[in-house]
């Protein structure tokens, strides 16, 4: 059995991702409302800046970057789940291997985690995000999601008004700050 070690760096920048156990299910999008509930709650107890983010029906994407003093991600995801969770009814079977561990039989157990390395990383990773309603074919222009930051970042100048919609212009006006 592997024993995966993850990336530890204080202050670092992470694109994570995290699923519904049901990866047919569109809970995300039918309690939207309690994942946004969820996302101030975390932000209000756990600091970080939010990078993008993006809300589908059956997974979320996000990237964040920590305070200087903190390498500690894994919490901000298990903050959110749990957040979420809680203001879910139970309608699912709980495992007595979930109950043991206090766990809800909505989520995936494990999440999965990228340091961002530097600018071209960090733009590809952008870009995914707010691409990802278009790759799972909910919408054909990136725009047209609302459940994503394009909206803020584009508002903010960071992306250009029609993103998205022109394979050729991907480009973005930011920088990583490593």
């Amino acid at each position: 059995m592997s024993h995966y070690i993850r990336d530890k760096t204080q202050g670092g920048c992470y694109f994570l991702t995290f699923n519904l156990l049901d990866r047919k299910s569109s809970l995300l999008l039918t309690h939207i409302d309690k994942f946004r509930d969820a996302y101030a709650k975390t932000i209000q107890h756990h600091q970080f800046k939010l990078d993008a983010m993006v809300v589908l029906p059956d997974h979320v994407h996000i990237m964040i970057t920590l305070p200087p003093d903190s390498d500690n991600y894994a919490v901000i995801v298990a903050s959110l789940k749990s957040q979420f969770s809680r203001q879910i009814n139970k309608t699912e079977i709980i495992t007595s291997s979930r109950q043991a561990k206090r766990e809800r039989g909505i989520w995936q157990r494990r999440f999965w985690e990228h340091r961002i390395r530097d600018d071209a990383d960090y733009r590809q990773h952008m870009d995914y995000i707010h691409n990802n309603p278009v790759k799972h074919g909910y919408v054909t222009n990136p725009q047209d999601w609302q459940y994503s930051t394009l909206h803020t970042l584009i508002k903010k100048g960071v992306y250009p008004a029609g993103w998205g919609t022109d394979e050729n212009d991907k480009s973005i006006n930011i920088r990583y700050d490593s």
